[in-house]
Parts: structure tokens; sequence; C-alpha cells
């Protein structure tokens, strides 16, 4: 397993941000990056430099810890869907789902997304930029692979 990235999107509601922030960085253990836009998008009123949410990245064993939390609040249940290769994401309607968290009220109820990147050793070759490699097929993960990793790992159960 690679990272886990926690996000919390508030569209275009700044007054929410704050919460966010607080909600991501409480059950983190981290400190929660504002997500800003740079393009515009009339249609959504969306405009560059709007603040749009905020996210928090975890590695290594903090991430493992936490994951399996995550999971619980879900029931260790995960829909086929919600896999793709080398990667799966899933939502959390209200934090207070999550074991070991209580309601605050200065935050309020809010949900967030946790998508989980897995790669092999080696998969830097691909994303560095000197010396650029390319990954064969056989060494890139499935999604067989994936739903087995999590199926061992974490005895989530899928639908």
């Amino acid at each position: 397993m690679e990272k886990i990235t926690l996000n919390c999107g508030v569209g275009v509601e700044p007054h929410r941000i704050e919460k966010s922030v607080k909600l991501l960085e409480m059950i983190s253990g981290e400190k929660a990056k504002v997500i800003i836009t740079k393009k515009r998008i009339p249609s959504f009123g969306v405009r560059p430099g709007l603040k749009l949410g905020c996210k928090v990245t975890l590695r290594k064993q903090k991430a493992m810890a936490l994951l399996k939390r995550l999971l619980e609040s879900v029931g260790n249940k995960l829909t086929v869907k919600q896999i793709n290769p080398g990667s799966f994401a899933f939502g959390i309607k209200e934090y207070i789902e999550i074991p070991g968290v209580t309601y605050q009220r200065e935050i309020g109820l809010l949900g967030l997304e946790v998508a989980v990147t897995l790669t092999r050793t080696g998969a830097r070759v691909e994303e560095k930029k000197v010396k650029r490699g390319r990954i064969p097929r056989r060494s890139r993960i499935t999604k067989e692979e994936t739903i087995k990793f999590v199926e061992e790992n974490f005895k989530t159960k899928f639908e």
C-alpha cells in the first residue's frame, strides 16, 4: 500500500472549509492541505483562487492503522464498483460512524472520502523525470489483485 488520501470537499461554501480542516486533522492527526482551484468553470460558479475543499495524505504504518478503523465504519463491506486496478475508494457519510471518534459541536456533521492507492516496488521508474521507463503489463496491479489484497489484509467482504 502506497498511501491513503482523505478528502473533504465543501463546494463553493467557504465557511465550511475550517470545519473540514478540523475534521481531517482530528481523524488523521496530520495537518490538512486546503485545495484551491486553478481553472474557471462558470456553470459551477468556480473561479481561480477559490477554496473548494481539503485533503490529507497518510503513508506506511499510520495509514494501515487508520484504514482499518475507516473500513470498520462502513462495516468492512465494499462493492466491486469501488475497486479500480491498483486503487479503491469509499465514502463515509458522517464522521461519527468511525470507531473512537466522538461528535464535535464546532464541526457539526460532515462526511469524507477515502482513496487508497496500491503500488508495487519499482513503480517509481514510470513516474520519475530522469531516465523514465515503462512498467510492463504483467507487473501492473489488476482489479482482482486489488480485491485479494483488501480481503486478506483487512478482512473485507465484497458485494
